[in-house]
């Protein structure tokens, strides 16, 4: 469902489909699925068997990110950082951006944390459904529009949502035939 939320809407726009290698897309996007899911159970798995915080857990995490985004500055913008400094160009959006994304990797740690990496994923699907459609209405300059691919996917992550909430069946109770 979250994937046709995300389909690109270029060929609506243009009239023309994207170019590209479908295979390629394809495999890109199953390896990226498996990686993803890896990590994820991995990161569920580190929290909740380590008596080391999610704070801490977090700081070790962030740095590892923090020093390959500094790499990665530097060797792609070296010169225009040593000239005009590291936060050049920050505007109070910018500020409150990176501040949202720190509370949000936050977020997602005490959910995996706490709950599950399952419940994890559908708080992403929701939240990028949410998001869209705050755009719609709060942030026109984005020229958000809802395509119908956009609307089945919404129904599918909410279906997907609602099936997993409902409470299990109970078992049916042993009878005396069963334990012989």
């Amino acid at each position: 469902g979250i994937a046709l939320v995300q389909l690109p809407s270029i060929a609506a726009k243009t009239g023309a489909a994207a170019a590209g290698n479908p295979v390629l897309g394809l495999s890109a996007v199953v390896a990226a699925c498996f990686m993803s899911g890896f990590a994820g159970i991995w990161f569920e798995k580190i929290l909740k068997s380590s008596p080391t915080s999610v704070w801490v857990r977090n700081i070790q995490l962030g740095s590892m990110g923090a020093i390959l985004g500094l790499i990665a500055s530097l060797w792609k913008d070296g010169a225009a950082i040593q000239a005009g400094g590291f936060l050049q160009g920050y505007t109070p959006l910018v500020y409150s951006v990176v501040a949202q994304v720190g509370m949000g990797g936050l977020i997602v740690a005490l959910v995996v944390k706490y709950a599950d990496n399952i419940l994890k994923g559908f708080a992403t699907s929701l939240s990028i459904i949410t998001s869209g459609i705050l755009s719609f209405y709060f942030i026109p300059a984005l020229k958000f529009s809802p395509t119908p691919t956009w609307f089945i996917g919404t129904s599918l992550v909410l279906a997907a949502t609602f099936l997993y909430s409902l409470p299990d069946k109970p078992k049916p109770a042993p009878t005396s035939t069963d334990a012989k």
